[in-house]
């Protein structure tokens, strides 16, 4: 008894007759007939009586029905298992990030991707942009979430909502500390520590004006937590993005926007092009919709 069959079965059932269920079937009425008759044939009892317009089933045939009805509803449910089965996501994603406020949105993001995928692993892989960039273009970062200014023409991005502030880290007993917001006069003369991308150092330079002098930097960093060491001994001031120091010790370590504000945009980003393993394409899927729903 092929399950095929028994659905061409419940169909004429349906339709109350040959005609019409042959046409909603898109077989001919001569095949189904046929069908129907081999299915008699098969289970060795009438399952019809046939009328000159219409068919009724014989006990046996409410009983087939029934039997039928709950075959296919079983044949449905396992396809749905096994189709489960087959999108039965493991692995590991590795996402690089700095230290930005837009990380954020990673937990929530993991969390509802882990209710869907619990056997994905992640690695977190923490440096500046122009790092997890090239460790995307190698393969070896499967998404980054970027501070700008970023060459993106080669990666597919979403820009987030929110921008990430830039500030001047120094001591809680600085004499800057008393500042609502620094300058660029506030800073002529003083040491500084400067991020370690050169692009942001140049728009950094940008913002100086007139007021920058080479000598100033005493050291680049490509982390904020490494700079705030140096802060806290007293060696330099650090211009860093806000990001995580709103997480930091104010009684070590405190930070004051620059004045005028300068602020960055930030994007999640993945490689144009790159065969990804399926744990990482159902997370790009996964981000898409977040994003797409998401005010963060």
């Amino acid at each position: 008894m092929e399950i095929r069959v028994l659905r061409y079965f419940l169909t004429v059932v349906r339709e109350g007759g040959i005609n019409r269920a042959a046409e909603a079937l898109h077989i001919t009425q001569p095949t189904l007939s046929r069908q129907l008759l081999q299915l008699e044939e098969e289970v060795g009892v009438k399952l019809f009586h046939r009328g000159a317009r219409k068919i009724t089933l014989t006990k046996e045939g409410i009983l087939l029905r029934r039997r039928a009805e709950e075959i296919l509803a079983l044949v449905e449910r396992t396809g749905k298992e096994l189709a489960e089965q087959e999108e039965l996501v493991e692995g590991r994603i590795v996402v690089g990030c700095g230290e930005l406020a837009a990380v954020q949105i990673l937990p929530d993001m993991i969390e509802s991707f882990r209710q869907k995928h619990p056997l994905v692993r992640y690695d977190i892989f923490t440096a500046n942009a122009d790092l997890i960039k090239e460790q995307m273009e190698k393969g070896l970062v499967d998404i980054g979430i970027l501070l700008e200014p970023v060459d993106m023409e080669k990666f597919e991005f979403i820009r987030l909502a929110g921008m990430e502030r830039w500030v001047v880290l120094m001591r809680p007993d600085d004499f800057l500390a008393g500042k609502a917001a620094i300058s660029a006069k506030d800073l002529e003369n003083k040491p500084l520590i400067l991020p370690r991308r050169l692009n942001v150092q140049s728009e950094l330079l940008h913002w100086f004006g007139d007021s920058f002098q080479s000598g100033q930097v005493l050291l680049t960093s490509n982390l904020s937590a490494n700079g705030a060491l140096m802060v806290q001994k007293g060696l330099a001031y650090s211009i860093v993005i806000e990001g995580a120091v709103r997480f930091w010790d104010k009684e070590k370590i405190i930070c004051r926007p620059l004045s005028p504000e300068w602020k960055a945009d930030s994007a999640v980003a993945w490689k144009r092009n790159q065969p990804f393993s399926l744990a990482a394409e159902k997370f790009i899927e996964h981000i898409k919709c977040f994003l797409s729903i998401s005010d963060i």
